[in-house]
C-alpha cells in the first residue's frame, strides 16, 4: 500500500473547491460523468488509432445509487488508470489529463470530443461526499488501483481485484447531501447536464410494454429494460443535409418536451473555422411578455450542457430564440459557470448573426408567402437587431418587411416606389404615414386612405426607435403617424381647399375655442378641410409624440430617456357646419357646450377621454338627447 499527501499548491484546497471553486453542488455530476466520457472517447480513439490493441465494443456510463449505504457510484468502460496515472493524475491537483492527451494527439484527436480543461472538475465530487473512492483498470496490461481520500490531502493508495477495464468512482455522500441518492435528483441532474453526452449513460431499470407471441397469440407484457437517460446523437451533431424538417422538429419538442406549438423555422449552425461551433436555433412564435421568452437558448461544450444564459456569444436581440449552441472554443471559468473573455466570443456572435440574416434572406427569396405569414411572429426579433446589430441592419433591407393596414407587405425599397408619387412634402421627403392601433386609429386611417395614401401598420413595442433610424440613414424619408399633424398639413397636393369662413370669422372663431378648451394642453389650429370630415380632430406633434413614446420603451431601461408632457393640437375644420355654428351662437353657455362636447368626441376618437371626463360627457349626452 502507498501512503502520501496529495501534492496541492495551496493549503486546505477542498474547503476552497466546496465553497468557492463550484457556485453550484450540483454540478459534481455533470463535472463525474463528464470525466468518464472522456475516458471513454480517448480509449474510442486510441483504438482507431491501432495505439490501444483491444476491442472498443458499444461501452456505456452507469450511475448507480445506494440509498441504505449512502453511496452512489460513476461506472465506466474507458481506458482506465493505473497506479501511476493514478498519482499523476489525480494527486496532483489541476493537472489536467485531457489538455495532455490532446496535446500528445494533437495531430489525431482534434475531433475526438474530448471534454476536460481544467483538471480539477473530479474534485467537485467533495463538495457532497465525505469520501470519495476510485477503482480503476488500465486498457494496459497492468494491475487494477484503489485510490481513497476522505476529503483532507491524506490519500491512500493500493492495489485492487477489479478484472474489467474501466474506473469506479465511489462516492460516500455526506449527511448534508443525501438528496443526491434520490432517484428523481440523480434523473433530474443527468437530464439537465447530460441529456446528450456522446456515450449512452444508464441509470436504474424501467418498465416497457413489450409483444410476446404471434398473430392471434401475440399478448402485450410489462418487462424491465434497461433506463438509458440520454440522446448521444442529437440533431446538432449531423450535417443538414441528413436531417429533415421532421427532424429538426421533433429534436425541437425533445429539447422543449412541454411546448406544443411547432418553431417556425430554424437555423442549423456549422463552422469548424476560424473556431469550432454547431448547433441549432429556433424561431418560436413570440408572445406579448418578451421577458418571459428569454434564456431559452442552450450552451453545451462537446455535448456537456453549461448554461442556459448565452449572453455574450449569441446577439442580444436572439437571446429571445430557443435551441442549441455547442462549441469547444468558447472560453468559460474554472467552475464551466461563466463566459471569460476572449476574442473568440465576439467572433461566434458574429458569425451567428450573418447566419441568421443569410437564413432569413433565403427564407424570404424562396417562398416569400410564407415568409409574410410568419412576418408578426418574428417583427419584434427583426427589428431589435435592426436597432442593436449594425452588421444585421446592413443585411435586413433585403427582407424586412413593412406591412400595410390593408396586408400588403412592403420592403423598404418597394414601399418607397409605390408612394413616392403621391405622399411627398413641402422638403421632397417622401411621407410615410403609419398607425400604430389599427382599431384605435380606425378613424384618422379611413380619412388618409379616402385621400388615395397608403397607410403602414407598425405595431410593435420599439417602432419609434426603428423609424428614428430609417430617417437618419434615409434623408428623403419622413415618417409620420397617421393621427399626428393633420396629413393635408404633412403631405402637398395639388387641390387644396378654400375656407368658407373670413379671415376675420377665422380669427374670432380660434379666440372662442381657446377661451373655453384647456390651454395647457392642446394647441388650436384652423384648417380647411372638406365639409364631411369630422369638425373637430385631435393630433399630437409627431415629435413630442415619437419622444413621448421612447421615453416609455424599456421602462427607464435601454432606451429610457425621462418624461415627457402631454401635448396635443386640436384641428378644426373651418368648412365644417359645426365651425359655422359654433361661430355664430350668441348664447354663450349654448357655444361652450358645443365645444366641450365636440372636444369630447374628438377624445375619444382617440382614446383620451377617462375618468371624471368620460362621466361628465356621458352624462351631458344623456341631457343633449331628452
Amino acid at each position: 500500500m502507498t501512503t502520501g499527501k496529495i501534492n496541492v499548491s495551496v493549503e486546505n484546497i477542498f474547503p476552497l473547491i466546496k465553497k468557492f471553486l463550484y457556485n453550484d453542488h450540483e454540478i459534481f455530476l455533470r463535472e463525474l460523468v463528464s470525466n468518464a466520457t472522456d475516458a471513454t472517447l480517448k480509449l474510442k480513439h486510441l483504438t482507431s488509432i491501432g495505439d490501444a490493441k483491444i476491442e472498443y465494443c458499444n461501452p456505456i456510463i452507469e450511475i448507480k445509487a445506494d440509498k441504505e449505504g449512502k453511496k452512489l457510484h460513476i461506472i465506466d468502460q474507458g481506458l482506465g488508470m493505473t497506479a501511476e496515472e493514478v498519482e499523476k493524475y489525480i494527486n496532483q491537483i489541476a493537472f489536467s489529463g485531457a489538455e495532455e492527451f490532446l496535446e500528445k494527439y494533437k495531430d489525431t484527436a482534434k475531433d475526438s470530443g474530448i471534454i476536460g480543461h481544467f483538471g480539477l472538475g473530479f474534485y467537485s465530487a467533495f463538495m457532497v461526499a465525505s469520501k470519495v473512492e476510485i477503482i480503476t483498470k488500465s486498457y494496459k496490461d497492468e494491475p487494477a488501483a484503489h485510490w481513497s481520500c476522505d476529503g483532507s490531502p491524506e490519500f491512500t493508495l493500493e492495489p485492487s481485484d477489479k478484472t474489467e477495464r474501466g474506473t469506479e468512482i465511489i462516492l460516500h455522500i455526506a449527511d448534508d447531501s443525501l438528496e443526491f441518492l434520490e432517484d428523481y435528483k440523480i434523473n433530474e441532474l443527468l437530464t439537465k447536464y447530460n441529456k446528450f453526452m456522446p456515450i449512452p449513460i444508464k441509470f436504474g431499470t424501467k418498465k416497457e410494454q413489450k409483444a410476446f407471441g404471434v398473430g392471434e397469440e401475440e399478448k402485450m407484457e410489462e418487462v424491465e429494460v434497461d433506463n438509458f437517460i440520454n440522446n448521444p446523437n442529437p440533431a446538432w451533431t449531423k450535417q443538414p443535409v441528413d436531417l429533415t424538417d421532421e427532424d429538426y422538429k421533433n429534436f425541437y419538442h425533445e429539447l422543449y418536451p412541454m411546448q406544443f406549438e411547432e418553431p417556425l423555422f430554424n437555423i442549423h449552425l456549422n463552422v469548424d473555422y476560424p473556431f469550432n461551433l454547431t448547433g441549432i436555433l429556433y424561431f418560436p412564435k413570440m408572445s406579448a411578455d418578451i421577458q418571459m421568452q428569454k434564456d431559452k437558448i442552450q450552451l453545451y461544450q462537446n455535448q456537456v450542457f453549461v448554461t442556459d444564459n448565452v449572453e455574450g456569444i449569441v446577439p442580444e436581440f436572439l437571446v429571445m430564440l430557443k435551441g442549441v449552441i455547442d462549441s469547444p472554443d468558447i472560453p468559460l471559468n474554472v467552475s464551466r459557470s461563466g463566459l471569460q473573455a476572449d476574442n473568440n466570443v465576439k467572433k461566434i456572435s458574429n458569425y451567428i448573426t450573418r447566419k441568421v440574416a443569410d437564413k432569413l434572406k433565403s427564407l424570404f427569396t424562396e417562398n416569400r408567402e410564407d415568409f409574410e405569414k410568419k412576418w408578426n411572429d418574428i417583427k419584434i426579433v427583426l427589428e431589435y437587431g435592426m436597432l442593436s446589430e449594425p452588421k444585421f441592419y446592413e443585411k435586413a433591407g433585403d427582407f424586412v418587411l413593412y406591412p400595410s393596414v390593408d396586408g400588403k407587405y412592403y420592403t423598404l425599397a418597394e414601399l418607397k416606389e409605390a408612394i413616392a408619387a403621391n405622399q411627398t412634402d413641402k422638403n421632397g421627403k417622401t411621407v410615410v404615414l403609419y398607425a400604430s392601433n389599427k382599431e384605435a386609429q380606425h378613424s384618422y386611417i379611413e380619412i388618409a386612405k379616402e385621400k388615395g395614401y397608403e397607410v403602414l401598420l407598425l405595431d410593435s413595442p420599439i417602432v419609434s426607435h426603428l423609424i428614428q433610424k430609417l430617417e437618419s440613414d434615409n434623408d428623403n424619408l419622413a415618417f409620420v403617424r397617421v393621427d399626428s399633424d393633420h396629413i393635408d398639413k404633412l403631405i402637398q397636393k395639388e387641390e387644396t381647399q378654400i375656407s368658407k369662413l373670413s379671415e376675420e370669422e377665422s380669427t374670432q372663431l380660434k379666440t372662442v375655442v381657446e377661451e373655453i378648451i384647456p390651454k395647457a394642453n392642446y394647441s388650436v389650429q384652423l384648417e380647411a378641410m372638406d365639409s364631411s370630415a369630422a369638425p373637430f380632430i385631435i393630433t399630437q406633434p409627431e415629435f413630442m409624440r415619437r419622444m413621448k413614446e421612447m421615453s416609455q420603451t424599456g421602462g427607464g431601461g435601454m432606451f429610457g430617456m425621462g418624461n415627457f408632457p402631454e401635448m396635443y393640437n386640436l384641428v378644426v375644420n373651418t368648412n365644417s357646419e359645426l365651425a359655422t355654428t359654433i361661430l355664430t351662437t350668441s348664447d354663450k353657455s349654448v357655444q361652450e357646450g358645443l365645444v366641450k362636447q365636440a372636444l369630447d368626441l374628438a377624445k375619444i376618437s382617440q382614446g383620451l377621454l377617462k375618468g371624471e371626463e368620460l362621466t361628465a360627457f356621458v352624462k351631458r349626452s344623456f341631457e343633449l338627447i331628452k
